[in-house]
């Protein structure tokens, strides 16, 4: 997928210059705190930088200095070759929202999520031609125990789709255990130039890195394996409430986050990351496809490219707890504004409720249809002699219909996007059948994909191996479920 229409620059050059120049006042005064890892602490003060204790502040300029050994682009290499992706550039690559602990759907409502949940959404994911990556934890299946799972969502990911994927970054050693995975799959000397699986590095903003988010980055990057770098700021609460400030803010943590991967490994893949959104001021609930979010997403897309790295941006963001008319307007802005910014990397493009904590089936689907709009729109227009339409007007003439025109014929199947779950009859019609709406027509379709979904072939000594790992990590410890 790639774009051909053109991005959203919302600030002029003194601006951006002066968000810059913020960033380097909070590196520089404030500094980054790290918690716990001493290694990348003195990582850093090698680099440069200066040191006193945990807290680590940068000269102006240094962050970014230490990020420019990081690839403009690279390549996502898939089980299935057909499924390799590019990232950066013009490329534009959508993933399944990451994370949360309830699913819900208009059969069973919302409840827990299980690990039958996390399979299926792998299946509609890896079904469905308009998500380009499997994802990561689709959702958390808290019926297996908090240090084991992660090595069924690998094992999910790589059995059970043959699309790129992210493995676990909740401690180092589950960061490797997936990465040993894929080795499995892949091949040790493949992984060494051949980045295959990513891990999804979030900051304890405002300015924190702990050990556990530290150790499995830097374990995805000795692998030469992708990490993607993103602060997570809502404003008011992990930074001013000013949309300036956390712009600066975020760009701040994302440059260090990022500069520590490449102090590990210069070269490493990586994707700027940005989650940066508003708060309810008078409850202090997190809110999503607000104005001044979306407004914030255009200056960081800005920020990302004069760095001349790839883009991460949310997706179908929401706060409703349902797929109603709230969820689509917040979803519709918050990725509109992400394709509009430059995105090449779309997280939560697909499920997500209720500020992350839901994975809904039926958002779900919806969420694929407007995936599939949004390729269509990013494909832009095509304006050629065919495209034009002479042979139709000589064909048809004055004051006649053009249904049965060669040039119609031609063109019907791929003119206009197809939506599968969009009601366009007649009131009538749609009355006599049983007046379902958009949401009821998506609970089927979920279904329908599920009960089509074709299982993709995988060497039975691979299969094996695979489990015989998962076996024998299990076996070495007990369950702790926190």
């Amino acid at each position: 997928m790639k774009r051909n229409i053109p991005l959203y620059d919302l600030l002029d050059e003194p601006a951006l210059l002066a968000l810059e120049a913020q960033a380097d006042w909070l590196l520089e005064e404030i500094g980054v705190e790290f918690r716990g890892d001493q290694e990348s602490i003195e990582l850093f003060r090698a680099a440069g930088a200066s040191v006193d204790g945990t807290r680590v502040r940068f000269d102006p300029g240094l962050a970014r200095s230490l990020c420019q050994s990081a690839p403009r682009e690279f390549q996502m290499h898939a089980r299935d070759p057909a499924h390799t992706i590019t990232i950066g550039g013009d490329h534009v690559v959508f993933t399944p929202a990451y994370g949360p602990p309830f699913v819900s759907d208009l059969d069973r409502g919302r409840r827990y999520a299980t690990l039958e949940d996390f399979r299926n959404f792998v299946k509609l994911a890896y079904s469905s031609p308009w998500l380009n990556h499997s994802g990561g934890t689709v959702c958390e299946p808290v019926d297996i125990a908090v240090n084991k799972r992660h090595l069924d969502m690998v094992y999910t990911h790589l059995r059970y789709s043959t699309k790129p994927f992210m493995g676990s970054v909740t401690s180092p050693q589950r960061a490797q255990d997936s990465i040993d995975m894929a080795r499995i799959v892949f091949g040790d000397q493949y992984l060494q130039s051949h980045c295959v699986i990513q891990g999804n590095i979030n900051v304890n903003s405002p300015l924190v890195f702990d050990d556990m988010m530290t150790g499995a980055l830097k374990v995805y990057a000795r692998a030469n394996q992708g990490i993607v770098l993103s602060p997570f700021i809502l404003g008011g609460a992990m930074g001013p409430v000013t949309q300036p400030a956390l712009i600066a803010q975020a760009h701040a943590e994302a440059m260090v986050g990022i500069a520590l991967g490449q102090l590990v490994r210069p070269g490493s893949p990586v994707v700027y990351g940005n989650f940066l959104s508003t708060l309810d001021l008078k409850t202090g609930a997190p809110t999503f496809g607000t104005p001044e979010a979306n407004l914030s997403c255009f200056a960081i897309g800005q920020l990302c490219r004069r760095l001349g790295l790839p883009l991460r941006c949310g997706g179908h963001l929401t706060a409703s707890k349902v797929a109603d008319g709230q969820a689509m307007q917040e979803s519709a802005d918050s990725m509109t504004a992400g394709i509009m910014a430059g995105a090449n990397y779309v997280l939560h493009a697909a499920g997500w409720l209720e500020g992350g904590l839901t994975m809904g089936y039926e958002k779900f689907v919806m969420d694929l249809d407007r995936c599939g709009m949004t390729q269509r729109t990013m494909s832009g227009l095509e304006i050629n002699d065919d495209t034009l339409g002479k042979a139709a007007y000589r064909q048809a003439g004055p004051g006649e219909n053009f249904f049965g025109t060669a040039h119609t014929l031609e063109h019907f199947k791929k003119a206009n996007y197809q939506s599968d779950l969009a009601d366009n009859h007649s009131f009538e019609f749609w009355f006599e059948n049983g007046r379902e709406d958009i949401e009821r027509r998506a609970n089927r379709r979920w279904k329908e994909m599920l009960a089509q979904y074709q299982q993709p072939d995988m060497d039975p000594a691979i299969d094996e191996a695979l489990l015989e790992f998962i076996a024998r990590k299990k076996s070495a410890t007990a369950d702790e479920w926190y």
